[in-house]
C-alpha cells in the first residue's frame, strides 16, 4: 500500500488550514506558497476536501478556508478518505475484489488484521494531534474498542 500524493498534500493542507485558527481564513495562496503546492493541484485537493465537508469557504473581508468543525474532531482517515474509499494493503482486502481462495487462505488473517491496525492508527490521529506533535506509536491506543471502529 502506498498513500497517494493527495492525500499526503490533503494531510498537508488540513493542518495550514487548522493552524490559521478558529474563524480565520486560510487563503489558497498561502497554503500553496507555505507547502511548496502548485495552485493547480492545491484546487483539486481543496474541492476533495470540500466535498467530504472537512473545509468551508469563509466569505467576507477575511476569506479563506476554515475547517468545518474543530481540529480534535478531524481524524486523518477522515482525510484520507476525501481522496481514497478504503485502505486496501492487498487486493483481496478490497471491497470490491471477489477472490477465489478467500475461504481457504490462511494468509487472509494475516492482511486483514495489519489493515485494520492501520486503520485504528489513522482514526486515532486527530489534526490537533499532529498539530501538537502528538502523534507515534507511544500515543496509539491498541485497545479493543478502537480496532473494531
Amino acid at each position: 500500500m502506498k498513500i497517494s500524493t493527495r492525500t499526503r498534500y490533503g494531510v498537508r493542507a488540513m493542518l495550514e488550514i487548522a493552524s490559521g485558527g478558529i474563524n480565520k481564513g486560510v487563503f489558497q495562496k498561502d497554503i500553496a506558497l507555505n507547502q511548496q503546492l502548485s495552485n493547480k493541484y492545491l484546487d483539486q485537493i481543496i474541492h476533495s476536501l470540500k466535498t467530504a465537508n472537512l473545509i468551508c469557504d469563509v466569505r467576507g473581508k477575511k476569506s479563506g478556508y476554515v475547517l468545518t468543525r474543530e481540529a480534535k474532531d478531524i481524524t486523518i482517515y477522515d482525510i484520507h478518505r476525501a481522496f481514497e474509499s478504503e485502505i486496501s494493503f492487498v487486493d483481496c482486502m478490497s471491497g470490491n475484489f471477489v477472490c477465489d481462495r478467500q475461504g481457504k487462505c490462511n494468509a487472509r488473517k494475516f492482511w486483514s488484521g495489519l489493515n485494520t491496525l492501520v486503520v485504528a492508527y489513522f482514526k486515532s490521529v486527530t489534526l490537533e494531534d499532529m498539530i501538537k506533535g502528538k502523534v507515534g506509536l507511544e500515543n496509539f491506543d491498541y485497545s479493543p474498542e478502537l480496532l473494531k471502529r
